[in-house]
């Protein structure tokens, strides 16, 4: 199944690594003009010199204002993905309020507001687009450690839902993608340790993590028209983790 994103602007947040990083490079090797977005400027250097056809921005989207000022004169979007999350793993009884608000800022509230300056463009010009948050099998599941990561991932999810609700009159369709680990070079550094990794790997169905392109060919086809009719599910990307 052959997709193209001729004529096509794209725009991926969390662009400076991991799966935002390829996912970037496999949209403009589809014919998509990209818009990078990410808060390290050495990330988005490496990225363009990569492929200079990339169009670089960096902004931390915790911060509305800043985000607001970098994005007002994107241009028109017709293709968004919001990759960028962190992950601040700490027991539940130790959550800090920091931790939770910088979390809540960047996995939550950055994908609400990059998605209202993209929505309106596109609800504006009449053309509809295509929009997938990247997620995670966290909101499905409760995991140690993870208690403000998974609720974050939990908003996404029904966030998703009504932004779909809301755009599909527009024709602009909303979805997630909702991996388990996926083998980043971060994946690969947690999740080295074969004991470890096997406490995950034997709820796993297939019996292995998630690769990048795994997750990336998800995104891919979420976006394209090959999925037209598809609009306010999430999709798990996890071997089967989530179905057991």
């Amino acid at each position: 199944m052959e997709i193209s994103f001729t004529g096509k602007h794209a725009l991926v947040t969390g662009a400076g690594k991991g799966i935002g990083r390829d996912l970037a490079l496999a949209l403009a090797r589809c014919g998509a003009k990209v818009t990078a977005v990410t808060r390290t400027q050495a990330d988005l250097n490496s990225l363009v010199q990569e492929c200079a056809s990339i169009t670089p921005v960096c902004v931390d989207l915790a911060d509305w204002g800043a985000t607001e000022a970098a994005l007002k004169d994107i241009g028109p979007i017709d293709l968004l993905v919001n990759n960028a999350a962190c992950a601040n793993l700490q027991p539940f009884l130790e959550v800090t309020q920091d931790q939770f608000e910088q979390s809540f800022s960047v996995n939550v509230k950055a994908v609400l507001q990059v998605s209202q300056i993209v929505a309106r463009g596109m609800k504006a010009r009449g053309s509809g687009g295509s929009i997938v948050n990247v997620s995670s099998q966290a909101s499905q599941c409760a995991l140690r450690d993870h208690a403000v990561y998974c609720a974050t991932k939990g908003a996404v999810d029904i966030l998703t839902k009504v932004m779909a609700l809301e755009l599909g009159p527009y024709q602009i369709r909303v979805n997630t993608v909702n991996p388990t680990v996926v083998m980043t070079q971060m994946g690969r550094l947690g999740w080295s340790d074969p004991e470890k990794a096997k406490t995950m790997t034997s709820r796993i169905p297939l019996g292995r993590f998630a690769e990048v392109e795994d997750v990336v060919n998800s995104i891919l086809f979420l976006l394209s028209d090959k999925s037209n009719m598809i609009t306010g599910v999430t999709l798990p990307v996890d071997g089967g983790f989530l179905a057991c």
